[in-house]
């Protein structure tokens, strides 16, 4: 890196600004998923009291997904609470419990994290590149095509991801909420 280039750093914090965390580097892609997992949690985590919307009124949960050795968590792990919509679901979303806020999703056996992108400042967030799984969108629910639509997980989607996976040298490091953590 020259002296003249800067190093893209995103932050990532719930609605109270307790819990923070730094997102190096190029994002892998902003997508909006439409699969009934995020909108089943996402409407779960909406009825907690306090919490923010997460789940768009077209169905969408827009997420920044980010290489896990690129996130680290700044403060406020001590706060985050885990959820799973079953025991042995390899998903699981941090949630903010000081103020109900949802603030990423892991795919415990991959290699990136995906951050809500209402956790992102606006100044900071990338617009979405992507809808995915828009085949779970509500019944009656017509998107704009200012983006690609897509049924399933598509190509692009899946390269994105294993471009970024080959730049990790195909290491999927576990993600630890501490404070400090650099995967």
């Amino acid at each position: 890196m020259t002296g003249t280039q800067k190093r893209e750093t995103r932050t990532a914090s719930c609605q109270c600004g307790a819990v923070n965390l730094e997102l190096t580097g190029k994002p892998i892609m902003a997508a909006t998923c439409y699969c009934q997992s995020c909108q089943t949690a996402g409407h779960g985590f909406e009825a907690l009291p306090g919490a923010p919307a997460v789940v768009g009124a077209d169905g969408g949960t827009p997420y920044l997904l980010v290489r896990k050795d690129r996130v680290e968590w700044l403060s406020g792990s001590d706060q985050l609470g885990e959820h799973r919509l079953t025991p042995d679901s390899p998903t699981r979303r941090f949630v903010a419990r000081c103020c109900n806020t949802p603030v990423a999703l892991e795919f415990t056996k991959g290699h990136w994290l995906s951050v809500y992108s209402a956790r992102i400042p606006e100044s900071e967030r990338p617009a979405p590149e992507m809808r995915t799984i828009v085949g779970d969108r509500p019944d009656g629910v017509e998107l704009p095509d200012d983006v690609p639509n897509y049924r399933t997980p598509s190509g692009k989607f899946m390269w994105r991801l294993l471009t970024a996976w080959i730049a990790m040298g195909f290491r999927a490091p576990p993600l630890e909420a501490t404070p400090g953590y650099r995967s």
